[in-house]
């Protein structure tokens, strides 16, 4: 029973940044299941769940970051500091498509880095100085293998989909980021990590799919679900000893 309980989240207070994204209602949804209080949160309120009374909607918008700190003040002060705070935001510009390298212009450049890395940075900052006063938390930062690895703009080829200059960028600075802030937190018992996830599916062309999946060892692209229950892993104590882990997520990507 004492291995089973490693893994029990029941009642521990889970921030979701990004909570109506793709892999944000999954892991609203997964930690949900298994016992959690969650608070999703989204630049937009999101639709009332009146039917779980553990789950709770707020509102903040990643861009304004000098308004981050009295944002999630305003949250902490109704639900309490959370145990585990989970970032799996994905902001970016209308022209975020245009951020190839050939197409890329300096201003979309720097506001994309501003709208994703740095909200990143000050979110998880922000949640971690709270988290002292706790004497401990976790903190899991959606990353990807991008940020470990290069694209490979073959899979993009004949496709309306290409490489991302600016992507790399803010994903490596992410996975640096989750080592730097597990070597100051640790002392305060704050573990930071980070799942560096290989591409997730969501009804790419057929041409990428087939690409994508021919790059992996186990043949398929990721899906939303794959990143919740990987989350509740990180989150749990069953690992405790883990921190500042760039915790691949990849069916096999990174090992070709």
């Amino acid at each position: 029973m004492k291995f089973i309980s490693k893994f029990k989240i029941k009642n521990k207070l889970v921030f979701v940044l990004g909570g109506d994204g793709l892999i944000g209602k999954k892991t609203v949804e997964l930690f949900l299941l298994h016992g959690a209080k969650v608070v999703s949160i989204d630049k937009k309120l999101q639709k009332k769940n009146k039917l779980n009374p553990n789950l709770s909607f707020e509102k903040i918008d990643v861009s304004n970051s000098a308004n981050l700190n009295k944002k999630f003040n305003n949250i902490i002060s109704k639900t309490g500091i959370p145990d585990i705070f989970i970032n799996c935001s994905y902001p970016k510009t209308s022209d975020w498509n245009k951020n190839s390298f050939k197409e890329i212009k300096l201003n979309s450049y720097k506001k994309n880095v501003d709208l994703h890395l740095n909200s990143f940075v000050w979110s998880a900052k922000i949640i971690a100085d709270k988290m002292k006063q706790n004497k401990g938390g976790s903190i899991i930062l959606l990353s990807s293998i991008y940020g470990v690895v290069a694209q490979d703009p073959s899979i993009y080829r004949n496709t309306n989909m290409r490489e991302s200059m600016t992507y790399s960028v803010i994903k490596g600075g992410i996975n640096t980021l989750t080592k730097q802030m597990s070597s100051y937190y640790g002392k305060y018992k704050i573990r930071v990590n980070c799942i560096c996830a290989g591409g997730i599916y969501n009804k790419q062309s057929k041409k990428f799919v087939n690409r994508y999946k021919s790059k992996t060892s186990l043949g398929r692209m990721a899906n939303a679900e794959d990143v919740a229950y990987s989350s509740i892993f990180l989150a749990s104590d069953a690992s405790s000893y883990i921190t500042g882990s760039l915790f691949m997520l990849d069916g096999g990507w990174t090992t070709k």
